[in-house]
């Protein structure tokens, strides 16, 4: 099957990473997969070695010269409002034949912009279908959807003495309740027993959030490291991943701490209640519950076998639903259907 992904996107973040893990799945599958957006350094050199192909996507018109030299794909796969637009106001220029179908990454209708929520009628009108990238996510969107949860790649990190860390790899933005972590941590009484907290991650709120660790009395037990393209060794030396995000649409984050053995205290809302095995979700919080999150470091700091035992609980979730070959595979289940329903 021939596949374009395409995304208004010059950067690398969830989404793209998203498109990325995907994409080169489905290329390992043996399907011809082009993707147009995303960074052209860091996006271009994951699909390089699958052999996808990759074309600029930072502008309209990058997209739409991606569309025309890809014009030849069975399914036109976007994310995000932009190229849904783009793809399906020409998609009758260039190959009335292609299917169009969208990604829905967030938990909220189309078009929260003005040109948007112009836009949504026209869109919803030209996809052939949907995939939520979460039951919390399908719930919330117009339309209905299938949901396939992504995917991530096993670690090939070598292994390495983990620290008495704690990690906490998200942006330092309001939405992810950053503060959260940092008052647990404070309250869990963690750093006078040597703990650290990292914060891989930047953000408008970083200062605000260094100024906390001072009142809280632990500025000298945390690390705010800024964006790192190192958070896989991250992971591979902490003991603890904590994510405080009350509605993350999926959370890729916690999966990849799955798929590496970190276990993980966590907001128990959002896809993390979909993707966590019952034995970690036994052990998160509800949003904004500091008292809980930290009782539930302090004892998975306590004890190294709760640890472990929640470290192999990750690994067989993910190995059993939250591989790429596992979403390559649905997804592709989902392309048949679409392009069988609509001949």
């Amino acid at each position: 099957m021939r596949i374009l992904h395409i995304v208004h996107s010059d950067a690398f973040y969830g989404v793209e990473r998203y498109i990325a893990t995907l994409a080169t799945a489905q290329s390992s599958m043996g399907d011809d997969v082009a993707v147009v957006g995303g960074s052209p350094v860091t996006m271009h050199a994951e699909l390089r070695a699958q052999g996808v192909r990759f074309s600029p996507g930072g502008s309209l018109s990058d997209l739409a010269r991606g569309l025309r030299r890809f014009r030849d794909a069975d399914v036109i796969h976007t994310h995000m409002t932009d190229a849904e637009l783009v793809a399906v106001s020409t998609r009758a220029m260039l190959n009335r034949t292609s299917k169009v179908v969208t990604t829905r990454h967030f938990a909220q209708h189309r078009g929260a912009s003005r040109i948007g929520s112009l836009a949504a009628p026209l869109i919803a009108a030209g996809l052939d279908g949907q995939i939520s990238i979460s039951r919390f996510v399908a719930d919330r969107i117009e339309g209905c959807s299938t949901v396939i949860l992504p995917g991530v790649p096993t670690p090939t990190i070598p292994a390495v003495e983990r620290e008495p860390s704690i990690l906490v790899a998200q942006r330092l933005e309001k939405e992810k309740s950053t503060d959260v972590a940092l008052r647990a941590f404070a309250g869990s009484g963690l750093a006078d027993l040597g703990w650290r907290i990292r914060f891989a991650g930047d953000g408008a709120l970083r200062t605000e959030l260094e100024s906390l660790a001072t009142t809280l009395g632990v500025a000298g037990s945390a690390e705010f490291m800024g964006r790192r393209d190192d958070v896989p060794q991250l992971m591979a030396s902490s003991s603890i991943l904590l994510a405080s995000a009350p509605a993350e649409p999926f959370g890729l984050t916690v999966v990849e701490a799955m798929a590496a053995g970190l276990p993980v205290v966590a907001a128990v809302a959002g896809g993390h209640a979909e993707s966590l095995p019952q034995q970690e979700l036994a052990h998160g919080f509800e949003p904004g519950d500091v008292a809980v999150a930290a009782a539930s470091m302090r004892e998975l700091a306590s004890d190294p076998a709760l640890r472990d035992a929640l470290s192999e609980a990750g690994r067989l979730r993910h190995r059993d639903l939250l591989t790429p070959q596992i979403q390559a595979e649905q997804t592709r289940a989902f392309y048949t259907k679409v392009v069988e329903a609509r001949r």
